[in-house]
């Protein structure tokens, strides 16, 4: 597959899944903001209600009051007071019979409060028309009393119930009963706390669980009597605790949906990794197969000219010459060898873990024995190697073949990365780590390597990019394998190194103690 078909696919998908995050998102954004105003309103219905029902509560107070006291004032009047009338006697067509009994008063203020005493049941002909009006006048006057009552307990209300304490004006019990049920009316049977503050900002009256540090949006308030003076106020604050649960209840089935939808991406994005991942593994593999058909190309060639030229009879009679050819034959057969291993070698990656044959090492001496064989192939390049091994012990658990391996690798490549126009410089040095690690550096003067390119340099078939360079032979498995040793030794290797400067390899690796 295209690389370019792949991005696309990625692209698609990617904005796919965006697109259906985001419009779940706005879904349980609308649904969560929806549902908090449709719970504010119930919330500011159910305290107007109950604030509607306390002034009746107190209305109704005061009424009764003055009533009481109306009523104390007619039966303790002086009976001197009262006139009484004569009867007056209706008969109905059925024969039943129908008395009125009229009292008047001398005073007129009490003739306001009179009433008529009717027995029996009514069954007024036309004629008692004029008896049906005298009674419908004393209703009248009645009716008049009550309204001038009515009158005077909103003026009781208004001018001596906002001086009163407000836990004299309200019921505290009733209060809380009020808020339960108006909340239950309204669709909101879920728990609450309250109080009453005055017009200082202090609780006057609250439950039991009441938190005063609770703000915002989370605290309701309405004003309790707000008829009342400015400056004497009352206003009763609710909060729910279990709010925000109660919110979110209409959005948990959106939860999963919006969950199996992230894992979605995440498995795509995932997936759409592996893919490129394959694509860029791909494309090693097949500069592998190039570098390597190359590399076995031009010894498999040089042999087989050698091999020609040995069938040549002239041969035979110069032993220099067959010295020769029999030479470059055993040179070039070395160099397959060594190929061969190292493909060899990269059949470990497919295992979790190497088969190591662990010996107790002094790090100095193997990295000396290893300088003693390499620096003949750095001489012949007109270099140097120089080395800073401390007299101490630095004895180390390794398997001392792969390890020897690993130095003679990050050498190698010290080599193929010089410089043609400055002489090769190669240093090696060793020191202990808090007691606990050995690290040895290994430095050169080449080409060094781009930052870029650091990050991946120990990528199995991953190589560096030499520019115009064209010697530079190689499958890309050479720091794979320095890599993946230094690992399974339980160590680490890192590269430090700056273009046209150089570059130094540091391994670190345990130390055993004695």
């Amino acid at each position: 597959m295209k690389k370019s078909t792949i991005w696309f696919l990625a692209i698609t998908m990617a904005v796919t899944f965006a697109g259906l995050l985001f419009t779940q998102f706005i879904y349980m954004e609308n649904m969560i903001k929806m549902r908090k105003e449709q719970f504010k309103e119930a919330v500011q219905r159910s305290l107007y209600s109950v604030s509607t029902m306390l002034e009746e509560d107190e209305a109704q107070q005061f009424l009764t009051e003055a009533l009481d006291d109306d009523l104390k004032a007619y039966h303790n009047h002086d009976i001197g007071d009262i006139i009484v009338q004569p009867q007056l006697a209706i008969t109905a067509p059925d024969g039943s019979v129908t008395t009125f009994t009229f009292n008047t008063f001398k005073d007129k203020a009490l003739a306001m409060k009179s009433k008529p005493s009717l027995k029996g049941k009514p069954n007024v002909p036309a004629p008692m028309l004029n008896a049906y009006k005298n009674m419908q006048e004393l209703l009248r006057s009645q009716y008049l009393y009550q309204r001038g009552l009515i009158d005077d307990v909103i003026i009781n209300i208004l001018g001596q119930a906002s001086s009163k304490p407000i836990l004299e004006r309200i019921d505290a019990r009733k209060l809380g009963y009020y808020l339960k049920t108006e909340l239950e009316n309204n669709g909101l049977n879920l728990p609450f706390e309250y109080a009453v503050i005055d017009n200082k900002g202090r609780v006057v009256y609250d439950s039991k669980e009441y938190n005063p540090a609770v703000s915002g949006n989370l605290l309701f308030s309405q004003i309790i009597f707000p008829n009342d003076p400015p400056g004497r106020r009352n206003t009763l604050r609710v909060y729910f605790p279990t709010q925000n649960d109660y919110l979110f209840d209409s959005v948990r089935f959106i939860i999963p949906s919006f969950i199996f939808t992230l894992i979605m991406l995440v498995t795509f994005t995932f997936t759409i990794i592996v893919v490129f991942r394959q694509k860029k593994l791909t494309d090693m593999k097949n500069d592998f197969i190039n570098n390597m058909t190359h590399e076995f190309k031009t010894p498999i060639s040089t042999i087989s000219l050698a091999a020609q030229m040995l069938n040549d009879p002239a041969m035979s009679k110069s032993p220099a010459m067959f010295n020769h050819i029999s030479g470059v034959i055993n040179d070039e057969t070395k160099r397959l060898r060594l190929q061969v291993e190292k493909v060899l070698q990269m059949s470990m990656f497919d295992r979790q873990k190497t088969q190591l044959k662990l010996h107790n090492v002094d790090v100095n001496d193997l990295i000396a024995g290893v300088m003693s064989t390499f620096k003949i192939k750095v001489e012949k390049f007109g270099g140097t190697i120089d080395a800073d091994l401390p007299a101490e012990d630095m004895v180390v658990s390794v398997d001392e073949m792969h390890f020897t391996n690993v130095i003679f690798n990050l050498l190698d490549n010290a080599v193929k990365y010089r410089r043609e126009d400055v002489p090769l410089s190669l240093f090696i040095s060793t020191r202990i780590l808090n007691d606990e690690k050995v690290e040895i550096a290994i430095r050169d003067n080449g080409i060094g390597i781009k930052k870029d390119d650091l990050k991946k340099i120990f990528d199995k078939f991953y190589r560096v990019s030499t520019g115009n360079r064209h010697d530079v032979k190689g499958f890309g498995l050479g720091l794979a394998y320095v890599h993946k040793i230094i690992k399974d030794h339980k160590g680490d290797i890192r590269a430090e190194s700056e273009l046209n400067e150089g570059s130094t390899f540091i391994i670190t690796i345990p130390l055993i103690k004695e």
